[in-house]
């Protein structure tokens, strides 16, 4: 192979970049691919606010006329203030199964964080928390979320070859969805009325979407001291607003207000468009919307997207009443099955929770480090 490495500078390459795993995940029946439009969108600035908090860079490893490998480096400005370190991100990676070309685009993205000053690099991780993180290290043969991540079993082997470390790992579980016990429930009615609590269930996207703001502000107070995360600015929240909630069933969101009407906590529950995405292969028409809102409003399976509870409520048994809550919506639509998404390893609260249900943990991915000094 003579592979050359080339920076993506214009759109063109962008979507190369964004397509190229389709080439590398061809016939694989587990991975679920993102929609295309999405994706480019995501790794230009004139859409992406991420890039005022973020400075990014993207290549192709080329073959000839093919791509054959693709990777992105990024600095999150307010995460490294908020560590007081200089830690650079490695994010994207893709590769066909040749070691050669895996070497040479972490060679390009470490040199590149080297040149800005970095430390240090840590990966997969995206501009933040919600966008691309972890790799997957278990679990090749389950299927995803769409808020997950799926990759080929040889990443982990490069990775390692190449000096990185491991930093942490998330931890997926796969919950069968079964009746509630009468105990459970009046055990939550008595929390709900000692903490004066209010859960709020919806119908309709546009009751969801005033509250909008008010998730966000409870999602960056829960997640403040969580390992990658910088809080989401008002930008930010109405980019992932607008990118995100409309794709809800409304009737998978419980919130939680106290008697101040201030939400203090939420769950929200995706009926799981991983077999619609697959379905759809990138695009969202002619046929693709079909499929996703087809799964949207006859789950088989739930995926828990996000979980919050305002810090002073944490020790309340509030977790308690949003999965019952949800659990019992589910129940009503015939979901057989839930999937949580990546759960620190560390949150040892929340995967003692989890495994108090029908369960099997079935997935891992991880974060991978390595010094650049």
């Amino acid at each position: 192979m003579d592979i050359k490495i080339q920076e993506v500078s214009s759109k063109a390459d962008i979507k190369k970049f964004v397509k190229f795993p389709f080439n590398v995940y061809k016939g694989n029946n587990y991975w679920v691919p993102p929609i295309i439009a999405d994706e480019i969108k995501s790794l230009m600035p004139a859409y992406n606010p991420a890039f005022k908090h973020c400075k990014a860079k993207f290549w192709l490893a080329i073959d000839g006329q093919s791509v054959v490998g693709r990777i992105g480096a990024i600095i999150n400005f307010d995460y490294n203030k908020k560590m007081q370190q200089n830690i650079g991100r490695f994010s994207r990676f893709e590769c066909v199964n040749n070691i050669e070309v895996a070497a040479l685009l972490f060679q390009t993205a470490e040199q590149w964080l080297k040149n800005e000053g970095m430390d240090i690099v840590m990966g997969p991780l995206g501009f933040n928390n919600l966008d691309h993180q972890g790799m997957m290290v278990e679990g090749f043969d389950h299927l995803p979320s769409i808020a997950s991540e799926y990759h080929m079993p040889y990443y982990k082997d490069f990775c390692e070859q190449l000096g990185y470390t491991k930093e942490i790992d998330w931890v997926e579980f796969r919950l069968t969805v079964r009746d509630i016990p009468e105990k459970a429930l009046k055990m939550n009615e008595l929390i709900k009325q000692r903490h004066k609590l209010n859960v709020l269930t919806f119908n309709k996207i546009k009751e969801l979407l005033p509250y909008g703001n008010q998730i966000f502000k409870v999602l960056n107070a829960a997640f403040a001291e969580l390992f990658s995360v910088v809080a989401f600015d008002d930008e930010m929240v109405h980019y992932f607003v607008n990118r995100y909630l409309k794709l809800l069933n409304p009737k998978f969101v419980k919130l939680i207000e106290n008697d101040n009407k201030e939400i203090v906590a939420f769950i929200i529950g995706l009926p799981s468009l991983s077999e619609a995405f697959q379905k759809a292969n990138g695009k969202l028409f002619p046929f693709g919307f079909i499929h996703i809102l087809k799964a949207i409003k006859h789950p088989q399976v739930v995926d828990l997207m996000l979980t919050g509870i305002e810090p002073s409520y944490q020790s309340k048994g509030v977790s308690a009443i949003l999965i019952t809550e949800l659990q019992k919506t589910m129940l009503e639509h015939g979901v057989k099955y839930s999937e949580t998404t990546g759960i620190f390893e560390t949150n040892h609260d929340a995967i003692n929770h989890w495994k108090s249900y029908e369960h099997i943990q079935h997935k891992r991915k991880r974060c991978f480090k390595k010094d650049l000094k």
